[in-house]
């Protein structure tokens, strides 16, 4: 789909060196990270320095008519940042500032392009911490985020992104810039619309601003390692910890699948009759931690722990938790991958597992269960020959099937990594009529033309 005239007026608004439309380089803004999601090629890409790039983009595009993708790292795994034929790509990758830092208030200002793992190491130099720490930190931005409400290997004690939001400039369909929140640890007045945006993927509003709560550095956290000979063992280790007073800043679960593909890939010496492992970390400062760690141990144990091993040092703490960072790149190693994202009672974790492996067994494929034990937030993973039609098409129903079981189990189709495309057709599955009626109207007041990444979630 030809849009001359549009980019003409972009180009001549922003200049050439903001606006892309060399073939070539718009290939590289067509997709996320997800599979088997459809994505077309956008008619200009615009290199956003500022809130007024994007504000002046999207009002031109308004004009036009002209679909609005945002894109951040596009490390998403949902499809929710793919672009549509004829669509205006608007990448936010250079606004990258970490634009201030208030101590007192705890608090910190960000672009969106801003990587989370910089926004992390920026905040640390003050003595702050920024809890949601997603396992792509490395590479995700803040704005990719917020967009899809990110969690990460710590939220079961500090929650997730929307837990630290506290204001957020926001670029609406029509180009006008809407700042909503506050600086404040309180405020109740009017519709909490920061949250709003929050998780919205993109269809709501472009986030160019936003400003964080956070809190004081956490103590060296003390981390670690339980083996079990299954994956009932190691539920009802979890069972018993969540059961507790105890609060792990990291509770962490893996099968045996994706045992095999650490141990094999990054020679950890797990032995073949482990079933299971469990990660587990207490941040608590001084003697409360070392409390803190011993009860996890001890509800470990006795819940028939083949080993535990806590770590001696740092060094040996990044060891023990390189199994669960590194577990995707050993999947991927072993083939195609196609990462799902469901979350259910914690109570349910040993029947996720097994069903899993029953939908795994039923369509030829390997899945490998890895995730956030402490709020039963998995990552089952999905390995597969894409060069072979056939296993394809059933790698592709097992993922559906999946998140089936995840709803069946009384939980949700995502826990963190949003809908987008990939899980659009089961979201009104999981929300009723009711609650997608209220969705869209939402949509529809604040996109009536329905520009902003149509086509996704809703």
């Amino acid at each position: 789909m030809r849009n001359d005239a549009f980019v003409a007026a972009l180009t001549a608004e922003l200049g050439a060196e903001v606006v892309l439309t060399d073939p070539d380089r718009l290939v590289s803004y067509q997709t996320d990270r997800a599979m088997f999601c459809d994505a077309g090629m956008p008619c200009a890409v615009v290199l956003a320095r500022s809130t007024a790039d994007v504000a002046t983009a999207v009002r031109l595009a308004s004009e036009h008519a002209v679909p609005i993708v945002a894109q951040g790292a596009r490390s998403g795994l949902s499809g929710a940042a793919n672009a549509i034929d004829g669509c205006l790509v608007v990448a936010l990758e250079r606004m990258d500032q970490v634009l201030e830092v208030d101590v007192d208030e705890r608090l910190v200002v960000t672009q969106p392009g801003v990587m989370n793992a910089d926004l992390s190491r920026v905040v640390a130099e003050h003595g702050l911490f920024y809890p949601p720490d997603p396992s792509s930190w490395e590479f995700c931005t803040i704005g990719g985020n917020l967009a899809t409400n990110s969690g990460g290997l710590c939220c079961v004690k500090y929650g997730v992104t929307t837990d630290y939001v506290l204001a957020l400039e926001v670029v609406l369909a029509d180009g006008e810039v809407l700042r909503t929140g506050r600086r404040t640890v309180k405020g109740v007045a009017g519709y909490d619309l920061a949250r709003l945006f929050v998780g919205s993927e993109g269809t709501l509003g472009i986030i160019t601003e936003a400003t964080l709560r956070l809190r004081p550095a956490a103590q060296r956290p003390r981390t670690l390692a339980a083996t079990f000979g299954t994956i009932h063992e190691a539920a009802a280790g979890i069972a018993a910890i969540t059961r507790s007073a105890v609060i792990p800043n990291l509770l962490e679960l893996m099968d045996r699948t994706s045992l095999r593909a650490v141990n094999d890939a990054y020679r950890l010496g797990f032995e073949d009759s482990v079933g299971a492992l469990v990660l587990a970390q207490s941040d608590a400062p001084g003697l409360a931690g070392e409390a803190e760690i011993d009860a996890i141990a001890a509800h470990l144990r006795a819940a028939g722990a083949y080993d535990v091993v806590l770590a001696a040092d740092d060094a040996e703490a990044a060891l023990l938790l390189t199994a669960r960072r590194e577990v995707l790149t050993a999947f991927e190693a072993m083939g195609t991958t196609m990462v799902d994202d469901v979350c259910v009672p914690r109570t349910r974790i040993a029947d996720l597992v097994d069903g899993v492996a029953a939908i795994a067994e039923k369509r030829g494929v390997v899945i490998g269960v890895v995730g956030h034990a402490g709020d039963g937030n998995f990552h089952p993973c999905v390995i597969f020959d894409a060069t072979d039609p056939d296993e394809a098409d059933r790698a592709h129903m097992a993922f559906d099937d999946v998140m089936v079981l995840g709803l069946e189990l009384g939980g949700t189709i995502t826990g963190e990594h949003g809908v987008g495309v990939l899980k659009r057709e089961l979201l009104s599955r999981e929300l009723g009529p009711v609650g997608m009626r209220v969705q869209r109207a939402v949509k529809d007041a604040l996109d009536p033309r329905g520009l902003l990444n149509p086509g996704k979630v809703i």
